[in-house]
């Protein structure tokens, strides 16, 4: 049913666990099936991605994919991480039964949720900044 890819990156993964440090955290969810994705990204100021680690609650299917999705984003500029598909964790994989299709889809939406949470609070911090700068001057 699952590739040898999948039963390793399930068995054994590489990215489990949270990150203390990370200032982007994306979490998706499937009602449908009840998986839920949380990504942790550590991005540096040159909007590389240094590090991805993730929690999973699901299926074999999801750890995996989240698991590939962290190892095909590192090192990677904010820009080339959006880059990366679904297809992209399949071919990694090796494949996935037609059902278990949506959890790569769920590891791809987690990178987005991610780094649309980055750029969140990167805008918090920048409006911050100018109030405190505006306080100053005064």
């Amino acid at each position: 049913m699952y590739s040898k890819v999948v039963m390793d990156r399930f068995q054994n993964p590489r990215n489990a666990g949270g990150m203390h440090g990370a200032n982007a955290i994306g979490q998706v969810g499937n009602a449908a099936c009840g998986d839920i994705m949380k990504m942790y990204l550590k991005i540096n100021d040159n909007g590389i991605i240094e590090n991805a680690r993730f929690k999973t609650f699901g299926c074999c299917a999801a750890i995996a994919s989240t698991d590939i999705a962290c190892d095909l984003i590192k090192g990677k500029s904010i820009e080339d991480a959006l880059k990366v598909t679904n297809k992209d964790v399949i071919d990694k994989l090796g494949e996935l039964p037609t059902h278990k299709l949506h959890c790569s889809l769920m590891a791809e939406d987690s990178i987005r949720a991610a780094i649309e949470d980055f750029y969140k609070r990167k805008e918090k911090e920048s409006k911050q900044a100018i109030k405190k700068s505006k306080r100053n001057e005064e």
